[in-house]
């Protein structure tokens, strides 16, 4: 049988910016190939670059030099429709601080990229997410009457909702304390062996990185190894 192409190729990506009037790479020469359903764990210090390669592989910023392919598809050919599209129904993203808004409850908030892409069906398929991740007898709470672990279960619940095939991840289990930050990452686990979801995490923990198919370590924008578990 052919060999299956990667769900996400890094094709000799650099990536310059111009701070103080000097040339900055944060990303030189980076090649990856990620399959779907690989958990991959992005780790090094601060400034290394994890975050810039999680931009480039969600279409958020594009590469100075090299491509960046998501099912085979250069993203820095798409246009304006194309990437939001690509934003809107293929890449899902969860943060260290996890964002919900306040205002809303948990199943509202975990609507709400649906709503916004213009879906009237919006409420099944946030319970169904919630399930997912064990959080939907809380739909019907505010953020701020949920811990820490549960907030970030409900922004994982939010990234999946439309069913993306890229899951990108900073930080997630940043401010969570071991026990709370295991279960977000067994959650993670089972999102990318049982969905197929492709998962970029960008991580300083230990435990993240056990957990990963895929260990690349980077150093001053430049991969320095790249580990299977």
């Amino acid at each position: 049988m052919p060999e299956s192409k990667p769900l996400l190729r890094l094709d000799a990506v650099s990536k310059d910016y111009v701070s103080n009037g000097e040339r900055v790479q944060a990303l030189r020469d980076v090649s990856l190939d990620v399959g779907a359903g690989e958990l991959v764990a992005l780790v090094g210090r601060s400034g290394c670059g994890k975050s810039t390669l999680l931009n480039l592989a969600g279409a958020m910023d594009f590469p100075s030099r090299g491509r960046v392919l998501l099912s085979g598809i250069d993203t820095s050919t798409l246009g304006d429709t194309g990437l939001t599209k690509v934003r809107r129904e293929s890449v899902g993203f969860v943060f260290q601080s996890f964002q919900l808004l306040p205002t809303l409850t948990v199943r509202e908030n975990v609507e709400l990229p649906l709503l916004l892409a213009g879906r009237p069906d919006a409420r099944g398929p946030a319970m169904e997410k919630l399930a997912w991740v064990e959080m939907d007898s809380l739909a019907a709470r505010f953020p701020h009457q949920l811990s820490g672990g549960q907030q970030q279960r409900v922004a994982i619940a939010r990234a999946l909702v439309h069913s993306p095939f890229l899951l990108l991840a900073d930080e997630p289990i940043g401010n969570l304390d071991s026990i709370t930050g295991n279960l977000v990452l067994e959650i993670l686990r089972r999102t990318a062996s049982e969905q197929s979801v492709t998962i970029l995490m960008a991580t300083h923990s230990a435990e993240s990185t056990s957990a990963a198919d895929i260990v690349v370590r980077l150093r001053d924008g430049q991969v320095e190894t790249v580990t299977r578990n």
